[in-house]
């Protein structure tokens, strides 16, 4: 049907290896992709294109709050993915996940919530929505 070309080549600007063990948080921008095994939350600044790529062996057990992930490997805890999640066939999540917009291959499994968020609600001050409603509340401009 319609097949979507993959964006072009990721940069991957920090790799942790198979044999690698990291506990504590990290904090990264760029390309960060894992092989190896992180216990702590993984973050990257919201306003960012940083992207999070996990492999099969790849194993997360804390939060992921990054714009981009691809995900193969597992996640125990939510993941916020501020742009775009891509949950490969292998993917296993335990936790929530929620997203602006989604890709899930056939196998991929959630022991939790998907939770749609839209990007420009985020970014839609509240004031603005609440004039909004003023408006509309009387048709004939009185308050």
């Amino acid at each position: 049907m319609f097949k979507r070309s993959k964006p072009k080549s990721r940069r991957i600007d920090t790799l942790i290896g198979a044999q690698t063990r990291i506990i504590g948080d990290v904090q990264f921008s760029g390309g960060f992709h894992i092989d190896g095994h992180i216990k702590g939350n993984v973050d990257a600044p919201a306003d960012s294109s940083a992207t999070l790529s996990v492999s099969d062996s790849g194993v997360v057990e804390g939060s992921v709050a990054v714009p981009n992930v691809i995900l193969n490997g597992t996640v125990k805890g939510d993941i916020l993915a501020h742009e775009r999640v891509e949950l490969g066939s292998t993917a296993r999540v335990t936790g929530n996940v929620y997203y602006a917009l989604i890709e899930m291959e056939m196998g991929a499994e959630v022991n939790g919530k998907l939770i749609h968020e839209p990007r420009e609600a985020a970014g839609r001050p509240e004031s603005a929505a609440q004039s909004l409603s003023d408006t509309q509340e009387s048709p004939d401009g009185r308050s």
